[in-house]
């Protein structure tokens, strides 16, 4: 009788690592776990989690190399990106109304009568 080894392969019948392309789907799995835990780390170490909470009222303000200024509000559901610079705007125009802000900081608009 003839001596098998574990794979059960002869001595010279090779075995059934010699596929070099055999590995490529676990080098793609290790991957994707790996960019899986980078995302996890980066949401945990920048305190993001608030972020996904749907009561949740999370500010983040970005200031930009040209001076402008980014903040991102997320209020609930809603999220407002507003864009600001540092130039004064000037002009001639019509005056069109008038904002009044309330105790709660919501602004109302009334416009003047078209008279």
């Amino acid at each position: 009788m003839r001596r098998r080894t574990r794979a059960g392969l002869g001595m010279l019948g090779g075995t059934r690592d010699d596929d070099p392309l055999a590995n490529v789907a676990n080098l793609f799995e290790a991957g994707i776990l790996l960019a899986l835990g980078f995302l996890v780390a980066l949401i945990s170490a920048l305190n993001l989690l608030t972020m996904f909470d749907a009561d949740s009222k999370v500010t983040i303000t970005t200031e930009k190399s040209d001076g402008s200024l980014e903040i991102v509000v997320k209020e609930g559901r809603k999220t407002t990106i507003r864009r600001m610079t540092k130039q004064v705007g000037s002009g001639d125009g019509t005056r069109l109304g008038v904002a009044y802000r309330l105790a709660d900081g919501t602004v109302i608009y009334v416009p003047e009568s078209q008279e």
